[in-house]
């Protein structure tokens, strides 16, 4: 065998680091603390524990356990066993076992992994059935002809190499409704252009003829068919692949390398395409033949591509994908185990393709198994010839027929009984794995009250067991002696329900009641399960971790709060840096923090350049000024600074201490917070006061307020002396023209004038 010891020793420390640890729950009894996990051991020494010590104490790692006086003869920490291997013998007839062992027994203590062998070794003269899938639109019609003499001469060269073949044929062309075929009642009668050769009804999937080693039957029957036609390019392939899967009796698929080669010169039709015809209901994923012709045609959509990939591997069956040059088909991207050549455009190459692809196919081996039961999990690493690198799927190229091919299986951790199939893709045989836990302690234990558990309880594994009515260490409770408000309010967490509502309250501590899976609640409070984390694909935690009192403890290499993803940043990264230092990458996608967007956390819509925030930095750093002068390196780390003699355009205009504006750009760079700064050489600044042209105006001002006043009493008074002048003028006038007008006054006597 060939062993990639670097692997193994790898695989082998991961291992032990693993078990050296034991992260114990709420531990009351030696089976508890089994469960709680692989690292974990128990002391049965009854004067292991201190009075009022809890029995959780005896659950630790063997090591620790020794260190705390635990003889060692007392320390129980099972481990895993193979109990039994079984191989079938090969009886006269049988086909040679190719994979061994055939059936093991594994009683497996649950979380700790353990490793097997499984052999596989390719077997000369194993029997080969190939089923030949041919597409009979008219497009095809050259092609026919070819394959109505490949019979004989394709036995012939899978008999040169597995010495035992058979093979048998099945032709389809598409679903006898618009828009895939016309369906005027003459065109589906016959759907050939040319009224001069023979042609066979529209059709969907019709099985010509069983596998069978007469070569001159294949002939034969091959020789009735006839070309036949459609409207649209993609045919019908996936319904015919379907029924060719699933209908094992009527193809007469037996106990050998099953091989499907479809041949076809367009493209697919796939699920969902079915409701341009209305047809609604989904692939039911069983064999309808009737009278050799698929009869649910018209009824039932066509499969998706998985639904056919999952067929395909149930029934060990390894598709070959032979098509023209011009329709080279992704098919066998997504089906494993399946390999595609080019027909030539008559298919005269047909058998080299087929033994080409054979020899392709068998000499890859992929192990794989089945729907694994819950909590079990199983991991592949395989050792290949020459040196090609394992895979984590238990991959090997290159296998040739006598190589021997080994896998290192592990099963990580389970819960029930159970069984599962393991096997190469491809290939009838599996090696059964019965599964069984070790969650019990064996301890040799006396069946009777015991003086250490004040005879009120028995022994078991070191620890009391107290008989109905009775709790405490050594059974000294007795339910009923304390007063039940005191009691009962030791088992409420802040003020809470009693035991969470998942246990009892006895004797001052909660029993925790079994959970809907059968294990118990745990916790001072029976607060916590291992039963309830989140779930991805219908799995707890995925299947890639432990759920641990509510939450996911995800096994190495998985993350996300229910284990769904592999450990990858490859899709956050660009250039090297994961999200460009903005955030997280989780389940290989950016968490971006502080406001940043996109894939990779490459903007911020909502974020403005911090400016006025990096004046003072920006002022210290360009030009040794401001509050920061003697601490700019300290308080100016997340800045880079380039001074230049032109800016064509600057983001901010920053006063500084001098009142001067500064004028730079900030480019944002990874991470938070950091930016390269171009500084504009010469800053904006106020020039000073002209003292002379300041005292001129204030003069030439106060002169011209001056003379505006004069000029302003000068006008008034000017104003006041016409108006004075025409008023005089006019009494002037008057006087002028108008006669004397005398006055005369009677002078008393005695007066004197």
């Amino acid at each position: 065998f060939f062993w990639i010891w670097t692997q193994l020793v790898l695989f082998k420390l991961f291992v032990a680091v693993y078990t050296e640890q034991c992260l114990k729950a709420s531990v009351n009894t030696c089976g508890d603390c089994i469960k709680s996990g692989p690292g974990c051991a128990w002391c049965k020494d009854l004067n292991f524990t201190k009075t009022g010590e809890q029995e959780a104490a005896r659950c630790d790692t063997p090591a620790v356990l020794k260190e705390k006086g635990c003889p060692p003869t007392d320390i129980i920490n099972p481990k895993n066993d193979f109990i039994k291997i079984s191989n079938k013998p090969l009886k006269a007839g049988e086909n040679p076992v190719q994979i061994q062992p055939q059936e093991i027994q594994l009683d497996l203590r649950p979380g700790m992994p353990y490793t097997f062998q499984l052999h596989f070794k390719r077997a000369q003269g194993y029997p080969v059935d190939l089923y030949y899938l041919m597409d009979l639109s008219y497009s095809m019609k050259d092609d026919l002809e070819n394959v109505k003499n490949l019979g004989n001469d394709l036995l012939k060269e899978l008999n040169k190499i597995t010495g035992s073949a058979r093979i048998g044929f099945g032709s389809f062309v598409d679903k006898t409704l618009l828009p895939y075929t016309d369906t005027n009642e003459a065109k589906l009668k016959r759907p050939c252009s040319d009224k001069n050769e023979p042609c066979q009804p529209a059709f969907g999937f019709q099985h010509v003829l069983p596998l069978t080693k007469d070569g001159d039957k294949f002939k034969s029957m091959v020789a009735e068919q006839h070309i036949s036609g459609n409207l649209d390019p993609p045919e019908g392939s996936l319904d015919a692949i379907m029924q060719a899967a699933v209908c094992v009796n009527e193809i007469g698929w037996g106990n050998s390398t099953r091989l499907l080669v479809l041949a076809t010169d367009d493209g697919f039709h796939m699920a969902g395409d079915g409701k341009l015809a209305a047809i609604l209901e989904p692939n039911r994923e069983t064999c309808q033949l009737v009278d050799r012709k698929y009869s649910k045609s018209t009824l039932w959509d066509y499969p998706s591509v998985g639904q056919v990939a999952r067929k395909l591997e149930e029934q060990n069956i390894q598709p070959i994908f032979a098509v023209t040059k011009k329709m080279e088909t992704e098919l066998s991207k997504l089906i494993p185990k399946s390999a595609v050549g080019v027909l030539s455009e008559d298919s005269g190459n047909v058998v080299n393709l087929i033994v080409d692809a054979y020899n392709s196919l068998s000499s890859e081996v992929i192990m794989a198994h089945e729907a694994l039961p819950e909590f079990i999990s199983v991991k592949y690493t395989s050792d290949c010839k020459d040196g090609e690198k394992p895979s984590d799927r238990g991959k090997c190229d290159n296998v040739n027929i006598g190589t021997e091919v080994s896998k290192i299986i592990t099963v990580d951790r389970c819960i029930n009984s159970q069984s599962f199939l393991i096997g190469p893709l491809g290939f009838n045989e599996k090696l059964k794995v019965n599964v069984r836990t070790r969650c019990d302690c064996e301890c040799d234990d006396i069946n009777q009250p015991h003086p250490h558990c004040k005879e009120k309880g028995k022994v078991v594994c070191g620890s009391c067991r107290c008989d109905p009515g009775f709790l405490g260490q050594h059974c000294e409770c007795q339910v009923g002696q304390k007063d039940v408000a005191s009691l009962k309010a030791q088992c409420q967490k802040d003020n809470g329900t009693e035991c969470e509502g998942k246990g009892d309250c006895v004797c001052g501590r909660c029993q925790c009641h079994l959970t809907e899976g059968g294990n118990n609640f745990y916790g001072e409070f029976c607060e916590c399960d291992d039963e309830h984390c989140e779930k991805y694909a219908n799995k707890q935690c995925a299947g890639h971790g432990k759920c641990k009192c509510g939450r996911c403890e995800c096994n190495e290499g998985y993350e996300g709060a229910a284990c769904q993803c592999a450990k990858s940043d490859e899709d956050c990264k660009i250039d090297g840096i994961v999200c460009h230092e903005r955030g997280k990458c989780v389940c290989n996608q950016c968490e971006c923090q502080r406001g940043y967007k996109g894939p990779s956390c490459k903007v911020c819509p909502t974020c403005q350049r911090p400016c006025q925030e990096s004046g003072s930095c920006v002022e210290c750093l360009a030009f040794g000024t401001g509050p920061f002068e003697k601490s700019c390196v300290e308080n100016c780390k997340h800045l880079q600074h380039v001074i230049v003699e032109k800016l064509i355009k600057h983001d901010c205009r920053v006063k500084d201490k001098e009142g001067c504006w500064m004028l730079f750009t900030m480019t944002e760079q990874l991470g938070f917070d950091k930016y390269i700064v171009n500084v504009l050489k010469d800053r904006e600044c106020p020039e000073g006061p002209n003292i002379a042209a300041i005292v001129g105006g204030s003069i030439a001002a106060v002169a011209l307020i001056g003379l505006l006043i004069l000029l302003i009493i000068k006008g008034v008074l000017y104003a006041s002396d016409l108006r004075e002048w025409k008023r005089f003028e006019k009494d002037r006038k008057h006087e002028k023209t108008s006669p004397p007008n005398f006055t005369f006054t009677k002078v008393p006597s005695g007066s004197h004038l």
